[in-house]
């Protein structure tokens, strides 16, 4: 007890001189903390108590969330505050909260001393030297905190000059492309837009510009209110368990009820707190966001920094509380509103573009599988007819009923495709869940059904093991394809990796999938007007062949990476996710081994691609992108950073052009062979296959059933 009051009195001592009203916790928050640790300790998947360990990653959670690139608070600092690591769990037991907003004050203090320290840097006529040989390293989440004072400002300064010398340098660069396409002509191809970027008040000096910057910042640290402060801390404390499990302030609480909760109705787009930001982790098939075909339309992993309503100001965002920044962005339907925008191709956040959307409601029919026959050209002059679907989505919709006939069905849709490819005689089927990002868990186990009988999925919960099987009559017995890639999760992996253990089918994609095989169920804590709620991970998908999707996601059989592959997209981008894990394999039977083809496949798949110039193109990018990713630092000369500021921005529309998906005509169209050397290939592999398997007539086996084939082969026991 005396070692956590010491360590208490040592960060109230810290915040003595705060120039800023202290924000402190309301009366009923010393109970919804000691209820949320009880909850999270009760029906976590783990069934870990919240102890030491877990209290060390919460204080850690909660130090990067409130100084999230390591710059206001100093190693000094923290081995002051050591003790408390280990505390939290003691505190929240008692219901002190007290080291939160006293950590929540030292914060805003630090940042007042940055903000005081940079409006005086900018008033100097001349404050750098841009001709000395320096670095920045921008990439801070994982960097060293500064040692003490003297580091600190030290790297406040090289921050600044960092901002200083990229808004000179995009002026700079702006003005030379506004001038190249002058004297062009500012010819575009037909039907194209321009890539149209939009800087924040760029025709103002470079000082009004970033002392506005830290004016916004200053001002979202001070709106912080006691309700936003709590929902820090306890999410902190959630957050260790893995990055889903969340607590949820009766603010927030309201949101999700109002189906606001990270999903938002009025544009579409799952939404992640990011670095101060807010990170765009999935667009969902048919509303506005993913519905936008022009080239400025928000993309995943874009970082939204303002939001503005139809054409009002735009306000600045960053480290203001994802709720209230959600509340910005739903509204009504048919109003408009206008996104701020740090593409996700620019890693370095100096140039920004706006997006605006209409809010409206999510277009089924948007989300609806789409089909079609390929045919395929072979060596000989012969034709092979090969089927191909798309499924941006597993919807599900409650329309009559789950049985009835009336229901919207994800699976039923499909079954129309493959009936029409039956009767088509197709030798082969395609199945694209690329940026699919799961949805209806029984449409995953009915589309797993179409093509094979047997289990299709195992879920742990704290209590048991329990093995889903496919839920439908099998309905195509040809050779199968499917499609991956990062975006590809929850329902999406379930099926893949179905198909992929049976051997019925192909895998094909970037390295890996998303890697989400996670449950979460929304627990209340009472009055949830009073009390808020908890989102825990109660439960954990498992492959039929025992491992998890977790983490390591489906691994394809062969790798044709896309653009995302090179992005931070995924599960193991999360920090606490949790890790991958083995069950007992389920009862089944594999009916096929595509093992053996596997060599030969890829090979010629190699041959193919060697000779491909838009896939190399496109391979050439990816490196790229990789290895710009991994560097963490940027030149403070002015001579090496426009140089590489001008290869970046060649290279930046390339990217943005791939993940735009070509051209307006290609992404109105879909994927095609001609736009989509991925897909093209894909067709190859299978038709490979087909002549390797001894031709489309060689019977596929569908019956993974272990149980039923033994009871066919011996009769009942």
């Amino acid at each position: 007890m005396k070692r956590l009051f010491l360590a208490l009195s040592l960060l109230a001592a810290t915040v003595v001189t705060a120039k800023i009203t202290p924000v402190a916790p309301e009366p009923v928050y010393p109970e919804i903390a000691r209820r949320v640790v009880r909850q999270l300790s009760a029906n976590h998947l783990s069934g870990e108590r919240f102890d030491d360990r877990l209290s060390a990653i919460a204080w850690t959670n909660l130090v990067d969330a409130l100084d999230f690139d390591r710059t206001l608070l100093t190693q000094e600092d923290l081995k002051r505050l050591e003790p408390l690591r280990t505390q939290i769990d003691d505190l929240l037991a008692r219901g002190d909260l007290a080291f939160g907003y006293d950590l929540m004050q030292l914060t805003r203090e630090r940042l007042e001393q940055r903000c005081d320290y940079v409006e005086a840097l900018l008033k100097e006529p001349n404050p750098f030297d841009f001709t000395t040989d320096e670095t920045f390293v921008w990439k801070r989440r994982k960097a060293e905190r500064p040692a003490n004072a003297e580091e600190q400002r030290a790297l406040w300064r090289a921050a600044l000059k960092n901002e200083y010398l990229a808004l000179i340098l995009t002026k700079e660069l702006d003005a030379e492309e506004a001038a190249q396409n002058k004297d062009k002509g500012n010819d575009t191809d037909a039907g194209e837009e321009d890539e149209d970027y939009e800087e924040e008040d760029l025709d103002k000096p470079v000082p009004e510009i970033i002392a506005k910057r830290y004016r916004n910042l200053r001002d979202a640290f001070s709106e912080m209110d006691s309700e936003t402060v709590l929902q820090r801390i306890l999410s902190a404390v959630a957050n260790a368990y893995d990055p889903h499990t969340d607590y949820m302030s009766p603010m927030n609480f309201e949101d999700f009820n109002m189906g606001m909760n990270l999903t938002l109705c009025g544009i579409g787009a799952t939404l992640r707190y990011d670095d101060g930001a807010v990170r765009v982790m999935e667009l969902m098939p048919g509303a506005p966001a993913a519905s936008d075909t022009r080239d400025t339309r928000l993309r995943e992993g874009d970082l939204i920094i303002g939001v503005g309503q139809e054409d009002g100001p735009i306000e600045d965002i960053r480290h203001k509380p994802l709720t209230r920044t959600i509340r910005k962005i739903r509204g009504p339907k048919g109003t408009k509103v206008v996104l701020r925008v740090i593409p996700v191709s620019d890693k370095t956040g100096t140039r920004t573009k706006l997006v605006d959307l209409v809010r409206d409601e999510i277009k089924l029919e948007e989300q609806a599988v789409t089909g079609r026959v390929e045919r395929l050209s072979l060596p000989a002059g012969e034709t092979r007819n090969l089927g191909y679907v798309r499924i941006p989505a597993f919807y599900a919709g409650a329309v009559g009923g789950e049985l009835s006939e009336d229901a919207r069905s994800m699976t039923r849709d499909l079954l129309r495709y493959i009936q029409d490819f039956n009767q088509e005689h197709v030798d082969g089927l395609v199945i694209d869940l690329r940026n699919n990002g799961g949805g209806s868990l029984m449409e995953a186990l009915a589309m797993t059904g179409l093509f094979v009988t047997g289990p299709a999925v195992q879920v742990r919960d704290a209590r048991r093991v329990q093995v889903l099987p496919s839920r439908a009559a099998v309905a195509f017995r040809k050779p199968l394809l499917v499609l991956i890639n990062r975006n590809s999760a929850s329902a999406s992996e379930i099926v893949a990796s179905a198909l992929q253990d049976y051997g019925r089918a192909i895998v094909v994609g970037d390295s890996k999938s998303h890697g989400k095989g996670t449950v979460q169920t929304v627990m209340g804590l009472g009055d949830n007007t009073i009390y808020g709620a908890d989102r825990i991970t109660s439960a954990c998908f498992y492959r039929i062949n025992g491992g998890t999707t977790q983490l390591r996601g489906v691994i394809p059989d062969i790798v044709l990476p896309s653009i995302y592959d090179a992005l931070e997209l995924g599960e193991d981008q999360l920090p606490g996710a949790l890790p991958y894990s083995e069950v007992a394999p389920a009862y089944y039977a594999k009916t096929a081994d595509v093992a053996p083809f596997l060599p030969r496949l890829k090979a010629a798949s190699d041959k193919r691609l060697a000779a491909d110039r838009q896939y190399q193109a496109a391979q050439r990018l990816i490196a790229h992108v990789r290895k710009a990713n991994a560097e963490q630092s940027v030149p403070l000369n002015i001579d090496k950073r426009r140089a590489r500021m001008r290869a970046e921005r060649t290279m930046q529309k390339l990217q943005d052009e791939a993940l735009r998906g070509g051209s307006a005509k290609a992404r109105k169209d879909g994927p095609t062979t001609e736009n989509d050397p991925v897909l093209r290939e894909s067709f190859r592999i299978l038709s490979d296959y087909i002549d390797l398997r001894g031709g489309p007539d060689e019977p596929v086996n569908t019956d993974g059933d272990l149980g039923m084939r033994l009871f066919r082969i011996f009769g009942a026991q």
